[in-house]
């Protein structure tokens, strides 16, 4: 989908670009020098805008891809130290929990291998929060059948931990800008490329309107596709790794 976008963008800078080198066309013969001696701070004041909403866009972008990525990481050690506490319990409850750990990263897997299909994502995510539950009110029960009572009560805390961080995730994957803002971004590169267009009037070289249709699309493809990981070329499947060798050390 953000390959789509991308390439509609870089159509639609090209067409505006043309547009305006047609404007520019038919105005160069009536603008006199002095009519136009103002355009310059006001393209300035537009390019540089428009540098600015990237500059802006393309860091928050990247600032949230590395938190959902350290995430990740968090909720594999939460799975893993949880996993360790289950032998604190008696060999019988070890046995069904586990398990049901091991349902669980499979689960956890399952919902965030292909976000684009939404029914196979949210099925995968109720049955998270299923087994979840499972999980819980079993270790609850074992836990009041152990002794020391303190020796067992190590493993409800790590519980909890990875129940809560399958919600950080959630609202993680889910924290994107407005959409004002991306439609701030299109605008403005629109704008941009209708003025850069009028300033190349008369121009037969098509070259620097090919690049710069070209650098913008690309820019907006990389934002967009660090903003919707897993969706386009951007991939953290590297951090979900680490999730696989926790389920491969269940045994």
């Amino acid at each position: 989908m953000t390959l789509l976008l991308a390439g509609g963008l870089f159509l639609a800078v090209l067409l505006f670009l043309e547009i305006g080198r047609r404007i520019g066309c038919a105005a160069l013969a009536k603008e006199s020098k002095e009519s136009a001696s103002g355009a310059g701070a006001i393209d300035a004041a537009v390019y540089g805008l428009l540098a600015l909403l990237i500059a802006f866009t393309f860091s928050g972008a990247a600032t949230r891809f590395e938190a959902r990525r350290h995430l990740i990481v968090e909720e594999a050690n939460a799975i893993g130290t949880a996993y360790l506490r289950l032998d604190l319990l008696t060999a019988e409850a070890q046995k069904s929990l586990k398990e049901k750990f091991r349902l669980y990263v499979d689960s956890r897997l399952a919902a965030y291998r292909d976000v684009s299909d939404r029914d196979a994502t949210k099925a995968a995510l109720a049955r998270s929060a299923a087994i979840q539950s499972e999980i819980w009110a079993e270790a609850v029960s074992a836990g009041r059948a152990v002794f020391p009572q303190p020796a067992a009560m190590l493993l409800l805390p790590a519980l909890n931990q990875m129940i809560d961080i399958t919600t950080t995730r959630m609202v993680a994957m889910q924290n994107h800008p407005p959409s004002i803002i991306f439609i701030m971004l299109i605008f403005l590169a629109l704008l941009s490329a209708l003025l850069a267009g009028y300033n190349m009037a008369c121009s037969s070289s098509r070259i620097h309107m090919l690049v710069f249709a070209a650098i913008l699309s690309i820019t907006v493809y990389v934002i967009l596709d660090l903003e919707y990981p897993r969706l386009g070329l951007v991939q953290i499947d590297a951090a979900d790794h680490v999730l696989v060798e926790v389920r491969q050390g269940m045994k």
